[in-house]
């Protein structure tokens, strides 16, 4: 995987945070990962099609995917539920179509987002594409954006 692609959507965290949760973010020094294991509870996970094919996914521990949720509609989520994933799922998709603008000679198309909950879980990824991992931290905690894209070029 060309790291250059991750760049666009390292900007389109952190301009997306600043923006809908007022929320600064510090990018940590992003790792390779060879496995599809998390360490985060709460998944947004959008499919890349197209010239390019792959996953995006932003992965929060639980707290802080309440948090976030919490700020994003301004009153206080304290349960896993039907709000929590469609704005988990709104953060991811709203990241990946603002990426995308940089990465038009693709032609990306996105698709709808799923979210995915539980310790542990699993996002599957294209067959021998490496994921980037590039976690990020702010005033409320740290979670992870993650990239596995692989061109057809």
């Amino acid at each position: 995987m060309d790291v250059s692609f991750v760049n666009p959507f390292i900007t389109a965290t952190v301009e997306t945070f600043k923006t809908m949760l007022n929320c600064e973010l510090k990018m940590q020094k992003p790792v390779l990962k060879m496995e599809a294991l998390h360490q985060y509870d709460v998944s947004g996970v959008i499919a890349l099609t197209g010239q390019a094919q792959g996953i995006i996914a932003l992965s929060f521990p639980k707290v802080l995917a309440l948090k976030y949720v919490s700020i994003m509609l301004g009153t206080e989520i304290k349960i896993v539920g039907d709000d929590l994933t469609d704005a988990i799922g709104e953060l991811a998709n709203i990241v990946a179509g603002y990426a995308k603008q940089y990465l038009t000679e693709f032609k990306l198309t996105i698709s709808l987002p799923n979210v995915v909950i539980g310790k542990n879980h699993r996002i599957a990824v294209p067959k021998g594409v490496p994921t980037m991992v590039v976690p990020f931290s702010s005033t409320h905690g740290e979670f992870a954006m993650e990239v596995a894209l692989k061109t057809a070029k």
